[in-house]
């Protein structure tokens, strides 16, 4: 069942995909549209899942889920990873590659390999306030609080 997801309770689970590039305006229409159709069908043994979704800096899609009434399963987070695929396919985008970074440059969001994140950092391309994108946030909440931070306040601070 599609909810709004800024009505989604802190606690909802979060996944977030970034992609490797941003998606045009009309790719935005039609990933709005897939992501509400699918949504609207998720269920998990037979139960309508509470789940929203929200597009950022047209790169970034992020589903959460409300779990108080009924969690995710293994097949229906299978099912959401089938769906993110096929997106990828459709759009010739990577959305599952956890080895690649996203940060901010000005306004910019650059995306990297970790390999070439971690030689920006040693050359100081990057700093410790570069801001980055902490796709492993677990919460609503802490994606509201802990998604975007300076890379001394993530992961990311190992490298910088």
């Amino acid at each position: 069942m599609l909810v709004d997801f800024n009505e989604l309770p802190d606690h909802s689970r979060v996944w977030i995909y970034q992609s490797n590039r941003s998606f045009t305006e009309e790719e935005l229409k039609e990933l709005e549209e897939s992501l509400t159709a699918f949504l609207k069908e998720w269920t998990a043994h037979g139960s309508n899942l509470h789940a929203g979704f929200e597009i950022k800096y047209k790169r970034f899609i992020v589903i959460g889920l409300d779990q108080t009434n009924v969690s995710a399963s293994g097949c229906s987070i299978d099912a959401s990873v089938h769906f993110i695929q096929s997106l990828e396919q459709q759009y010739n985008v990577e959305l599952l590659d956890r080895m690649n970074v996203s940060f901010k440059q000005g306004e910019y969001i650059a995306y990297k390999p970790l390999k070439d994140f971690k030689k920006m950092a040693k050359a100081k391309s990057v700093s410790p306030n570069t801001i980055v994108f902490n796709n492993l946030v677990a919460t609503k909440q802490e994606y509201l609080d802990h998604w975007e931070v300076p890379a001394s306040e993530s992961w990311h601070s190992r490298f910088v």
